[in-house]
């Protein structure tokens, strides 16, 4: 819920799962230098790295990554997640932007990243 005009979006996502092994990361290792952002988990298991922590968060709990902290998340388990994706209306954009693109390199995501003063590390 919410429009790139809203202060912030809420918006709810899944990831199936998959077989053990190293993370399949739901969205590269970045920063957001001007946007905090956060997730709240409404079924299964969410890890996220913030910063060089790992945290765990399972049904029920959520985890809040301030602005210029390096960070990425995945699923860990074989079972679905469920969360909902707490962020300003410019990580929203972002994510659009990134979703509607034809051409993902290396250079065409770091280039939409920096124009939503965020940086892929």
């Amino acid at each position: 819920m919410g429009s790139p005009n809203d202060a912030f979006v809420v918006a709810e996502w899944r990831d199936a799962g998959g077989p053990p092994g190293p993370p399949r990361y739901i969205a590269p290792l970045h920063v957001h230098h001007r946007d905090d952002e956060a997730w709240y988990v409404l079924e299964g298991t969410l890890r996220v790295l913030v910063g060089d922590q790992e945290v765990e968060a399972r049904t029920g709990s959520g985890v809040f990554v301030p602005r210029g902290i390096k960070h990425t998340y995945w699923n860990p388990n074989s079972e679905p997640v469920r969360y909902l994706l707490v962020m300003t209306s410019n990580i929203f954009c972002l994510i659009q932007e990134i979703h509607a693109m034809q051409e993902r390199t290396a250079a065409t995501l770091s280039a939409v990243f920096r124009k939503y003063d965020s940086e892929l590390l």
